[in-house]
């Protein structure tokens, strides 16, 4: 993408260096041109008629050559306003249009759905507008729900099956309705809406709970009780003022989803959709907030369920099962659930609180402003001058020889100008002369076109002028090669660091901060750090010639610069302190605007259902607002600083004009010299603004490469370098061994793993089971990791892991993540990133992964996935991790509660292709569900980063006193 970006940023810059060598050799060709034409028509040259035009086309080369900048921010403007009009004529959501009036006599009715067909895609006559009639068959407009009708008044509970996820997004909004009618009550009062994927904000635990919303200790307490929430609060370093990073990190999945689903009971809304919660949990806490919680502090509110767990649905007062979009059956639970494997009859179901962990009772919350998380630190801000090691790693970039090239090519094209000029002085001074007026001494005609001297001094005035457009040319192209180098450098160096960082570095750093500097400081590193930078050395180099030639011309030029001097120094010093500390101020203030937008888009349906829209935009205008007074401070600034330099300017000039006469009266200097002298002093003051401006500009500007290689210098990496290479089919037993393991993820925070210990036998399959936050998943972050030790150390086949280079280590490895990884492309890209399979391996492992008639329906191994998978559900998302895994046939296998958010016969694939494609590997599975283990050879139970039991399952259940078999009759009774 980037070789991509950076090859239409080589155009454009080209493109620029093109205008950039017009403008530098505008004034000497059309001099040249202008000259010789003018005596080839037989008129006479004089030195008034020579240095006024060339004083004239000074004046008018500048405006002439802002033309096309003029013209292309014109151009840029429209395309960026076109983008803003195709994002504003999209199709807005018509809450009035999508649902129905609720009825005034039937007050008691919660949800009422008739016929309703609802789909992902854009409605149909918008979707001709964009797309033309051929289009409405595109996959993602086809429908998901179809002829839905249901009737909701109190609690309702939906039972597993494609749609599930869908229908509440229907019920709220998130789909276009096709067809049929939709009546929701208390429209204007919004759902608490909690999403399978928890969303979570930056801030606190208690920020996120609230959600905007004034704190009331007794509601809150009873909402933190329900929600299985006390012990984590006194486990945590602040309580629930300890700092969550974006999307909820530094919290464990089981944490985020109690604290998301508190926020939505907070709320106190009467209809409450809740989509697989339970499934996040271990089971003791997940009957913990089924009792405590939706059927108990909720008891008196609209509750639609969706769950995998059967059990759960028994005190439903109506179950809803569907499949494939369709409604297949309603009804009673006892009428229903008889039909399921898992089912559980009420006698059956135990749904008391024994073995319960939670006694400790929470006193008042008090509130430590003083011992705020680093997550929640504000961005760091450099203070004073940029530093000279900062412009030393741009000119790094840009590269040593390329720069001399540059200066030198500057020095070259800036000295021929000058030597054109001087030339042309030359020619008038040292040609005959002939007196026309001998009453006016001060205009001379010389007759150029009498004898060789014509010939002669035109070509040699031609040649340098030939000279000084060559030298341009390989200015200009240098230059812009210069400025694309060091972008394509820096960029790599950047995103290197960022991919190469800890995971802890993005627990603390919002995406905001990360997304600021590959986006406003990369295109100030771009594009326009290098404009403004060629602007300063065109404006340098041409004051110094200008000033060599105005001052031998006019040496009394040097009283007035004298004293102007320190002025420009001091309103420079002025200037630059301030629009550079507005600059970083702007640069700061940015990252909450980006950071804002995308956690507003990544809750976008939590935030509508929450009716939390008005609250979120306004954020995001006191965001915005905070960004553009500091852009208005510095145009502000800038203004001040042209005022004050026109002003010197005017005098300056008329000094000039003084000095010219005062030389002429005293013959202190020839006519050509004194004309060539006047008519570069009337350019000076412009040069000396313009140093001024440009320099200032530029460390601006430099501020964006100070921005990125704080994160280049400062993000630490992880430690990629190995002491040893791994043996050859290393690991070929996959004995895992930790001895005395203890894990930080930061240094203030408490041990995640206190005194780790325990070995796998070879090709062992081992089942990791305990409480939500007991240290489960940073097990994997030790052995993969991602996270160092802070004692211990970790063995495999006895090689210390910690010898072994991070690339070795990690593609042995093969893992299942919780959360089911997918990114934009085809089916293909993501089960065989690296393209290292035929096709005929892949359709292979796709179909032992059951995942055949899945991909087949979505078109193949081209067929598209959309952002996060979007277009196949949760289970199918779990299976191309799993595709993905078999393919890569590791010895050593790491399932992170792969089958906690998936339906039975999705969890029974699973299992049937661990059993069959991982036989001789070492497999080691994190679940919450103890059945999905009991075929393990051996089960390692957790509690606070701590081993508390480690045998066979067998073992461990005729142990009645042991935690798993609480578990495990918790589980099934």
């Amino acid at each position: 993408l980037r070789n991509m970006e950076l090859k239409y940023l080589k155009g454009r810059k080209y493109l620029d260096a093109l205008c950039v060598y017009f403008w530098a050799t505008s004034p000497v060709l059309i001099s040249v041109f202008t000259f010789v034409t003018y005596v080839l028509l037989g008129n006479k040259l004089t030195a008034a008629t020579i240095f006024t035009s060339m004083a004239l086309l000074n004046m008018l080369i500048s405006p002439l050559n802002a033309f096309p900048w003029v013209l292309n921010g014109l151009m840029e403007a429209w395309v960026s306003l076109k983008r803003i009009q195709r994002l504003l004529e999209l199709p807005d959501m018509d809450i009035d249009t999508y649902y129905t009036p609720l009825p005034e006599d039937n007050a008691s009715l919660a949800v009422f759905v008739k016929s309703g067909t609802f789909d992902w895609g854009i409605p149909s006559s918008d979707r001709e507008k964009e797309h033309g009639e051929s289009s409405v068959t595109e996959e993602s407009t086809k429908f998901c729900l179809s002829n839905l009708s249901f009737t909701v008044s109190q609690l309702y509970l939906i039972n597993v099956g494609n749609g599930k996820s869908s229908l509440l997004s229907a019920l709220l909004a998130e789909l276009n309705k096709e067809s049929g009618v939709i009546v929701l009550s208390d429209l204007d009062r919004g759902f608490g809406f909690v999403t399978q994927q928890p969303w979570l904000q930056r801030g606190t635990v208690r920020d996120n709970i609230l959600f905007g919303k004034s704190f009331e200790h007794s509601r809150y307490k009873a909402v933190i009780e329900a929600c299985c929430l006390m012990e984590d609060f006194e486990s945590l370093p602040d309580g629930d003022m300890t700092g969550v990073g974006e999307g909820g990190a530094t919290l464990s999945g089981g944490q985020r989803a109690r604290v998301a689903l508190a926020r939505a009971v907070y709320q106190d809304k009467n209809i409450y959709l809740l989509d697989d919660i339970l499934s996040a949990v271990d089971v003791n806490v997940a009957r913990l907030i089924f009792h405590k919680c939706i059927t108990g502090l909720l008891q008196n509110k609209t509750r639609i369920l969706c769950t995998h767990h059967i059990q759960y649905l028994l005190s439903a007062d109506m179950v809803l099962v569907m499949d494939n979009g369709k409604i297949t059956k309603q009804g009673k639970p006892a009428e229903i659930l008889t039909e399921f494997d898992d089912y559980l009859s009420p006698s059956e179901l135990d749904m008391s609180e024994s073995g319960s962990s939670h006694k400790k009772v929470m006193n008042e919350v008090e509130v430590d402003t003083l011992s705020i998380d680093s997550i929640l630190e504000e961005e760091e801000c450099e203070v004073g001058s940029v530093q000279l090691n900062v412009y030393m790693s741009y000119l790094r970039a840009v590269g040593y020889l390329l720069t001399i090239a540059i200066l030198i090519s500057i020095l070259l094209m800036q000295s021929s100008k000058n030597l054109t000029d001087w030339w042309l002085s030359y020619w008038v001074s040292e040609d005959s002369v002939v007196p026309r007026n001998h009453t006016n001494s001060s205009d001379f005609v010389f007759d150029v076109n009498d004898g060789e001297d014509f010939t002669y001094y035109l070509i040699i005035y031609a040649v340098l002028a030939v000279l000084n457009t060559v030298f341009t040319l390989f200015r200009a192209f240098l230059f812009a090669y210069g400025g694309i180098h060091a972008a394509k450098n820096i960029h790599e160096r950047l995103l290197n660091s960022i991919i190469k960082a800890k995971v802890t570095f993005f627990d603390v750093t919002p995406v905001g901060r990360i997304l600021n500097r590959f986006s406003s400081d990369m295109y100030a590193i771009d594009d326009s750090l290098p404009f403004i930078m060629n602007i300063l050395l065109a404006q340098f180099f041409g004051l110094l010639g200008t000033l060599v030639i105005t001052i031998y011309g006019m040496p009394w030029l040097i009283l007035i610069l004298a004293p102007l001097v320190p002025i420009y120094h001091w309103l420079q010093d002025l200037y630059r302190l301030t629009s550079r500390e507005l600059k970083r101020l702007s640069s700061v203030t940015l990252s909450p605007v980006y950071s804002h937008f995308n956690e507003t888009l990544m809750g976008l349906s939590t935030i509508r259902s929450f009716r939390a829209v008005t609250r979120f935009k306004r954020e995001n205008e006191e965001n915005v607002e905070a960004n553009q007074k500091c852009q208005y401070a510095s145009n502000a600034a800038a203004q001040w600083l042209g005022l004050r330099l026109q002003f010197i300017g005017v005098a300056m000039v008329t000094g000039i004009g003084v000095i010219a006469v005062l030389q002429h009266q005293f013959n202190v200097a020839d006519a050509g010299m004194i004309g060539l002298a006047i008519s570069y002093a009337l350019s000076v003051t412009g040069l000396l603004n313009g140093v001024v401006n440009a320099f200032t500009e530029t460390e601006k500007e430099m501020i964006a490469v100070e921005r990125a290689y704080q994160y280049v210098d400062q993000v630490e990496p992880e430690k990629f370098s190995a002491m040893l290479a791994p043996p050859y089919a290393w690991p070929s037993q996959g004995v895992i061994c930790f001895n005395d393991v203890v894990l930080k993820y930061r240094d203030h925070l408490a041990p995640s793993l206190k005194g780790i210990s325990f070995t796998t036998r070879p090709a062992e399959k081992l089942g990791v089971v305990g409480r939500t936050g007991a240290g489960k998943s940073s097990l994997f972050m030790a052995l993969f990791r991602m996270s160092e030790l802070s004692g211990g150390e970790i063995l495999i086949d006895t090689v210390n892991i910690a010898h072994i280079g991070l690339v070795d280590l990690r593609s042995r490895l093969a893992v299942i993540p919780q959360e089911p990884f997918l990114f934009c492309g085809t089916v293909k890209e993501n089960i065989d990133p690296l393209n290292e399979y035929h096709d005929a391996e892949l359709f292979q492992a796709i179909q032992r992964c059951h995942l055949t008639s899945a991909v087949n329906r979505l078109g193949g191994l081209e067929a598209q996935v959309g952002h996060g998978g979007r277009n196949l559900s949760v289970g199918q998302r779990q299976l191309l991790c799993l595709v993905r895994a078999v393919l890569h046939n590791a010895k050593i296998l790491c399932i992170d509660e792969a089958t906690a958010n998936v339906d039975g016969e999705t969890d029974r694939h699973i299992q049937q292709t661990l059993r069959t494609c991982f036989q001789k590997s070492t497999v080691i599975t994190i679940a919450h569900r103890v059945r999905t283990i009991m075929d393990s050879d051996r089960v390692l139970v957790m509690g606070d980063g701590e081993i508390l039991e480690f045998d066979s399952p067998d073992t461990l259940l005729e142990n009645k006193e042991s935690h798993f078999s609480k578990l495990w009759h918790q589980e099934c009774h």
